[in-house]
């Protein structure tokens, strides 16, 4: 199923993202720059969701204290959390 995620701070006005067990799959970031959300997408296809909170958590953009990974990392926390 897929999940949509409003962000905070960011440039990306959400995250769309399905999780097949604890994978997760299909990431796609909406709004924002192209190219790192892309990335992002295909660095974390296929990871566990775990694996992907552990590297993404924390991460910053310039005075924002968030970034587009650390957003991600938030939203599957909540999956995970419950």
């Amino acid at each position: 199923m897929k999940k949509i995620v409003e962000t905070k701070g960011i440039c990306a006005r959400s995250i769309e993202y399905e999780l097949d067990g604890d994978i997760v799959r299909n990431v796609r970031f909406v709004g924002g720059c192209a190219g790192n959300g892309a990335g992002i997408a295909q660095l974390v296809e296929g990871q566990k969701i775990d694996d992907v909170i552990a590297r993404l958590k924390g991460i910053g953009c310039g005075m924002r204290g968030t970034s587009c990974p650390d957003q991600l990392a938030k939203a599957l926390e909540e999956d995970v959390v419950g």
